[in-house]
């Protein structure tokens, strides 16, 4: 079975986002974007002039003016960064564009570097100093920003190590990075057969989107196929790897960071302790994942399932859900919690902030950039009409509700840390999923959204743990041991799914190399832990929606209007969460697991088990 079609879906390919909102009304792209970093150095070399040596001069009143000018600087900025990034995520290999992105990192990096001052200075001032100007009356878009720079104290280096180490990531971190996303970018998959019609090679995400297919040879075949697709770049994305993990602890050592996973901590505002309270959480409870997929060997007729079988359907249902009817839907579910949040999603459609369909040289996956406060959220999607790129883009809107929410927060607050990134995205899903759910007409039906729902937060909490686990064996091994070959590394990665998926699934030779194309192992080190914390707290979140009915709305719109402007377990508490309860990661795991007890009633329901 082949992916759904979507290329004669007008009302997909017409969903194209406009960039044009990020530069000046008259602006023509790369012009407009020299112009704001024109003004944005201008305005660093003016800050620069003003507060250079005298940060521990300023009084109240002095530091909400200067951070006022750091934001409208930052502002500006991230309007040309935001514009760059983004107009090269939907072509990856058009030189222009990378050439303009690269622009931007390099002129952005040397104004980065004239502000340094004000971080190193700030953390300098002793702590009744700082109490004492935190206190001032209207600094209340920068307070939480600035108390937790100052926990980066120890970490910090002399001002004229950080400009040596801003400008030496341009052909360093920010180098391999883009490589990375290059060569990802170009994996092409060719599914054709021998003895058949030729078919023109699809991208990487149009070829995983067959392991959905209730055809087990389909599956098999395109795994096959994704696996020799990896092969030609996977000594690059090797090298690549090994090149950052060397380049993150050189900076770890010279940051004095006492692990592989502490700067990521830190920059969740998330103690070690809470991190690894979530991770052996999760790892205690693998036999969840275990159980489904031996439920699905059932369903599915074998005895074990081999790793291209865990996201096959497991019904005959293979809805293809057009553009229109997956944008009405999610729209339609939004509204029935809050009218509020329905119109601020309703946006996204309406003034053209989504870019939807798959296209070559597209970067992969779904995201959404908030970029700044003055502008808009935008989301990054490749639709291939399954149901599950339904759930996909209620996760982004998620996101980009939050975001837009939160931008009276400005531009020091609106965006959330990592651990509570995910709220809004996963809570946005969950609606969407209850709508379904419940206008499920059938047994059979109701499975396959069961299966669907549990797949997801196997997918976001059990694996990205698994993930989590790989980066750590990863990491860890490459400072014991020195460069790691590709054949340890896809060793390691394996060792990781193993632990995770137990006897119940068999790991074939090939899915060894699938760790090659995930990009947050190089761009965001120690990521993925995250999606597994935000998807148990939203799943917390949902749970005191579930009890209270519409009284939870007041709260959950207050939540995300905070944005970052607070600490975890402050903004946990505005809508009834603990998050400093040691028992709080079972409220979503206990969720997973009543999800599974439906799952084999509603296939018991079906007449598919005895």
């Amino acid at each position: 079975m082949a992916a759904p079609d979507v290329a004669d879906d007008p009302d997909l390919a017409r969903v194209e986002w406009n960039l044009d909102t990020l530069l000046a009304p008259d602006g023509d792209g790369p012009a407009s974007v020299d112009a704001l970093l024109d003004e944005a150095l201008r305005r660093a070399d003016a800050f620069a002039a003003a507060y250079a040596g005298r940060v521990a001069e300023l009084d109240g009143r002095g530091l909400v003016a200067c951070m006022t000018e750091l934001a409208d600087l930052h502002d500006v900025l991230g309007r040309a960064g935001s514009y760059a990034a983004l107009n090269f995520s939907t072509a990856t290999a058009d030189p222009q564009r990378g050439a303009l992105l690269q622009k931007v990192q390099e002129r952005g990096t040397q104004i980065e570097t004239r502000l340094l001052f004000f971080e190193l200075e700030w953390a300098a001032l002793d702590d009744e100093q700082a109490e004492r100007l935190l206190a001032t009356d209207g600094l209340e878009f920068a307070r939480h920003h600035l108390a937790t720079a100052r926990r980066y104290r120890q970490h910090l280096l002399s001002e004229p190590e950080e400009k040596i180490l801003a400008e030496k990531s341009l052909t360093s971190h920010s180098a391999w990075t883009r490589l990375f996303e290059e060569q990802a970018a170009a994996i092409e998959v060719d599914l054709s057969r021998d003895g058949e019609d030729e078919e023109e090679p699809v991208a990487l995400e149009v070829a995983l989107s067959r392991l959905f297919s209730p055809d087990r040879e389909v599956r098999r075949f395109a795994a096959e196929r994704v696996t020799a697709a990896l092969e030609p770049g996977l000594r690059v994305r090797a090298y690549v790897l090994n090149t950052l993990m060397a380049d993150k602890m050189v900076d770890d050592r010279l940051r004095r960071y006492p692990h592989w996973l502490a700067s990521r901590n830190l920059a969740n505002e998330a103690s070690d302790e809470s991190v690894a309270a979530l991770i052996d959480a999760v790892r205690a409870r693998y036999e969840l994942p275990r159980r489904w997929y031996r439920l699905k060997a059932r369903l599915l007729g074998l005895d074990r399932l081999a790793d291209y079988d865990r996201m096959a359907a497991v019904t005959s249902e293979n809805d293809s859900i057009p553009w229109s009817e997956a944008r009405d839907l999610v729209l339609d579910s939004y509204g029935s919690f809050s009218p509020e949040l329905a119109a601020t999603a309703r946006s996204f459609f309406d003034r053209a902030y989504i870019d939807a369909p798959v296209r070559p040289w597209k970067r992969g996956g779904a995201f959404c950039a908030y970029t700044v406060p003055s502008a808009h959220p935008y989301v990054l999607l490749n639709y291939t009409a399954r149901r599950r790129d339904v759930l996909t883009l209620a996760h982004e809107l998620g996101h980009g509700v939050h975001a837009s929410l939160a931008r009276p927060q400005g531009v020091f607050h609106f965006a959330t840390p990592l651990t509570m990134a995910e709220t809004a995205s996963v809570f946005g899903e969950t609606i969407v999923f209850g709508r379904l759910l419940a206008h499920a007409p059938t047994p059979e039906s109701r499975l396959s959204l069961l299966a669907e729902s549990i797949e997801g937060s196997i997918a976001t909490v059990f694996r990205q743990v698994a993930m989590n686990r790989f980066e750590d064996l990863a990491h860890t091994t490459r400072r014991a041991e020195g460069e790691l070959s590709l054949d340890r590394i896809s060793g390691l990665w394996a060792q990781s799914q193993e632990e995770l998926l137990g006897d119940a699934v068999e790991i074939t030779d090939g899915y060894r190399t699938w760790w090659s194309y995930v990009p947050h192992f190089i761009n965001t080190p120690g990521y993925v832990y995250a999606y597994a914390y935000g998807q148990l707290l939203a799943l917390a979140v949902y749970a005191k929606y579930e009890e209270q009915g519409e009284a939870f709305v007041p709260a959950y719109l207050e939540l995300l209007a905070a944005g970052g402007s607070r600490p975890p377990e402050e903004l946990g508490r505005i809508v009834g969460v603990d998050l400093t309860d040691p028992g709080f990661w079972d409220t979503g795991l206990n969720l997973v697991q009543r999800q599974l007890d439906a799952a084999e009633n509603a296939a018991r329901d079906a007449g598919r088990l005895e």
